[in-house]
């Protein structure tokens, strides 16, 4: 499929994309307060600025958006142009993050990841993170 945007369209539509406050992040951080959990966000003294932090359980939440670090689901695939520059700019987000996870387990820290294509059903989801949580 062809892309129906100019580059230059193209650019200032994901230039506007935000890495704090997203959508996924959203839901999650509304099912983690309605089921009673207090956290802190965005701490820029740990590696990757975690999302969503419990400081007292030494937990952390990173909430991906599937495109941005490449999941593989519906949602994450490839675009189709612009290939080499995608491949490397996904490949780079998801090597920064995996040393940003095993920077924080090596300081003692629980990490969970929670993507984008998981905030549709939050049954499974509220599980996911109570489970985490009250390990």
């Amino acid at each position: 499929m062809v892309d129906n945007r100019t580059p230059e369209s193209r650019s200032a539509l994901m230039a506007r994309i935000g890495s704090k406050n997203t959508a996924p992040e959203l839901i999650v951080r509304k099912l983690l307060f309605a089921i009673g959990y207090r956290f802190r966000l965005h701490r820029r003294d740990l590696p990757g600025k975690p999302d969503i932090v419990f400081v007292s359980r030494r937990k952390a939440i990173f909430v991906h958006g599937c495109f941005w670090h490449a999941h593989g689901c519906r949602i994450g695939k490839l675009p189709k142009s612009h290939v080499r520059f995608w491949k490397a700019k996904l490949k780079g987000n998801s090597e920064r993050d995996s040393r940003n996870q095993r920077a924080l387990q090596d300081r003692g820290w629980d990490v969970l990841v929670v993507w984008q294509c998981e905030t549709k059903d939050l049954v499974p989801l509220r599980e996911r993170l109570r489970n985490f949580l009250e390990v």
